[in-house]
């Protein structure tokens, strides 16, 4: 019985071959792995991104809501937040008429809005000619959802609703609540945080 035998010289090509096999299948796997890495990379920095304008939102809705308390608070008589009331289509911020600058208004009201307007526009960190201080499209709405009524037999307090809204960078469900919701932000991309506000009879 005869062994065939390899020559030399082909055994190594032989060899040579199968090397540069694995070589090929490790880089294509090497590939796949770095553009997953890359995906993952570009998503975390969205979320990072989406969490920063979440808290810069949070930070305006409570600066309003502490404005409206102290106003109330100052008012002679029964309390009421009902001059602060934007409604949800005359919403403060990118786009509205108040101006850059709010000095020469009265402290109260119209200097409320103005200073809450400009916080919302990022006023408050201006990177070349451009405000950078808060998120992307921000506006603000107060609503009332249920008027004050002193009279002795009803004595129910003032309800209102104050909401921040702002442009997401992923398309999600778009909210319920109205404020803005004509302004351009696209279907699923407006982003809302809103908070109640009750203000309170002291007569009652």
């Amino acid at each position: 019985m005869s062994v065939k035998k390899i020559h030399p010289t082909l055994q190594g090509l032989a060899q040579s071959g199968f090397t540069l096999l694995e070589v090929l299948i490790t880089l294509i796997v090497l590939a796949i792995g770095l553009l997953g890495l890359a995906s993952l990379q570009s998503k975390i920095q969205l979320g990072q991104v989406e969490s920063y304008q979440r808290a810069q939102a949070v930070l305006l809705l409570e600066d309003m809501v502490n404005r409206i308390n102290t106003a109330s608070l100052t008012t002679v008589g029964n309390p009421t937040a009902a001059p602060y009331v934007t409604g949800t289509t005359s919403a403060l911020g990118v786009g509205d008429a108040q101006p850059t600058s709010c000095a020469g208004l009265a402290v109260g009201l119209a200097r409320d809005q103005c200073e809450w307007s400009n916080a919302l526009k990022g006023a408050s960190e201006i990177k070349g000619t451009g405000n950078v201080g808060a998120m992307v499209s921000a506006r603000g709405c107060v609503e009332q959802l249920q008027a004050e009524n002193p009279a002795p037999t009803v004595c129910t307090p003032g309800i209102y609703r104050v909401s921040v809204v702002w442009q997401g960078l992923n398309q999600t469900v778009e909210p319920a609540l109205l404020c803005a919701a004509g302004s351009g932000y696209g279907n699923g991309y407006r982003r809302v945080i809103s908070t109640q506000l009750v203000i309170g009879l002291p007569s009652c």
